[in-house]
């Protein structure tokens, strides 16, 4: 982590909002700036009320400063440079380095002042997606704040009310700042550190792109047809594991920031829904699951003790998200021979590669040649082969003996004998056919209603 001391004084530079207190006229504080992809580990509360911190996947948590009971963050939103995955770049714009920016933790009851200085080529305003405040700290431009001009710094303060999990993300030039990666996850954590109290906690926001193979920039009127599904704009294999320590009671927090909804699913347990974007479920309310749907705007977080000990796999179950630089006009070609046509075109076409014609998970081991700065749509190699996987798709991995807060990757699960699917080698009897309407030229007929009276 690298910092800036760019302290904006009240001589030099305007802190611009009508409800900006004296006290925050003094210099801002420190704008930390985090510029690698990998998951740091938690940010212990230095002051204040204690807390369990969060764990951002491939992500960060802002330091901040206590000011006279102000808890104080500064962000700056800016163009960054963002690795998808390793061999993918992609020009974002974000807070503090990153797109998503910073994770924010405090306390419920805590009163926090965040400032915000505008590095964009344009305006822009922070809204508190969740967050309980006044209507003029609400960030939405040209309606609650004037908007933040570029180069000058806005000042942000109110109390949090109650505890939960939130975002925040611009609310200026939406189409435009939203597609560039704005946004941001906000922790408040509950007043009694015992009151849902987890041993390790995740969050990450899902986010999505439309990023030509070769280029660098998202394409921001993409209404539908994104091509890189991410979590915290990463993608497998260059999403990082979530790492549990056998028997610890894990929460897993998700925010969704893309244009559809997301059925994320994971291996091996099942989990009790805990918290919604309104607060915490009674646990008389809470519900089991498997996959836990998340809508567009919302958050989720569900919880589970870790029992089971292996690499359980966990991802959003539409199968188009689980495929990088996917492209949206491809032919099916299961079932078309191209024998005696393949080497005519390899004659004329020296790299062509025949696909499709038996499936294309022969794409997953493929060494193909790609155009710069994309990646394969199946990718990742697991300790049985390829994984044939990409977007948005990660591992649990649940281990024993690991330190409290050893969250390093701990590589893949040995099996214990006799544990892992195997061939089966005794011949099998051939069973018995039986003969359906398509094998006797049996002939099916159905009647149709003759009118929609009883529709």
């Amino acid at each position: 982590m690298s910092t800036r001391r760019n302290f904006l004084r009240a001589s030099g530079a305007l802190l611009g909002s009508a409800l900006v207190s004296k006290a925050a006229q003094a210099a801002v504080p420190e704008a930390p700036i985090q510029t690698t992809p990998d998951t740091q580990p938690p940010l212990a509360p230095p002051s204040g009320r204690p807390y369990q911190p969060v764990v951002t996947l491939n992500g960060w948590t802002l330091p901040w400063r206590m000011n006279n009971g102000w808890k104080e963050f500064h962000l700056i939103a800016e163009p960054v440079r963002r690795q998808m995955a390793p061999g993918m770049i992609a020009h974002l714009w974000g807070y503090n380095g990153q797109s998503p920016g910073p994770t924010l933790e405090c306390v419920e009851g805590d009163k926090v002042r965040i400032f915000v200085t505008n590095k964009l080529p344009e305006h822009t305003t922070i809204h508190w997606h969740g967050i309980l405040l006044p209507s003029g700290m609400d960030g939405v431009g040209g309606l609650s704040q004037p908007q933040i001009p570029v180069g000058k710094t806005f000042v942000y303060e109110f109390e949090m009310k109650k505890s939960g999990t939130f975002m925040y993300h611009s609310h200026a030039d939406e189409m435009v700042q939203m597609a560039m990666g704005l946004m941001g996850f906000i922790v408040v954590h509950p007043k009694n550190p015992n009151f849902m109290r987890v041993d390790r906690d995740f969050v990450f926001l899902i986010n999505a792109f439309d990023i030509d193979p070769g280029s660098y920039t998202p394409k921001v009127a993409t209404m539908t047809d994104f091509n890189m599904w991410c979590w915290n704009s990463r993608v497998f294999p260059g999403i990082d594991p979530f790492v549990v320590r056998k028997g610890d009671r894990v929460r897993i927090r998700m925010g969704n920031l893309t244009m559809t909804n997301h059925p994320i699913h994971m291996h091996g347990y099942d989990f009790a829904v805990t918290c919604t974007d309104g607060g915490w479920v009674p646990k008389s309310a809470q519900w089991p699951e498997v996959t836990i749907d998340i809508p567009v705007g919302a958050m989720r977080a569900f919880e589970f003790d870790a029992i089971y000990p292996g690499d359980w796999a966990i991802h959003c179950h539409k199968s188009h998200h689980t495929m990088n630089a996917m492209g949206h006009n491809v032919p099916t070609m299961i079932g078309v021979d191209h024998r005696g046509v393949a080497q005519k075109i390899i004659n004329l076409v020296p790299d062509y590669m025949v696909m499709g014609e038996r499936g294309m998970a022969d794409m997953g081991e493929m060494e193909m040649p790609i155009p710069d700065n994309t990646l394969p749509m199946m990718t990742g190699t697991g300790p049985f082969g390829p994984l044939e996987m990409g977007g948005m798709f990660s591992v649990v991995k649940v281990r024993e003996g690991l330190a409290r807060d050893d969250y390093k990757d701990p590589g893949w699960y040995k099996n214990p004998p006799g544990t892992v699917a195997y061939e089966w080698t005794v011949t099998a009897p051939q069973a018995p056919r039986i003969a359906g309407a398509h094998e006797t030229g049996t002939t099916v007929r159905a009647r149709k209603p003759g009118g929609n009276s009883r529709h």
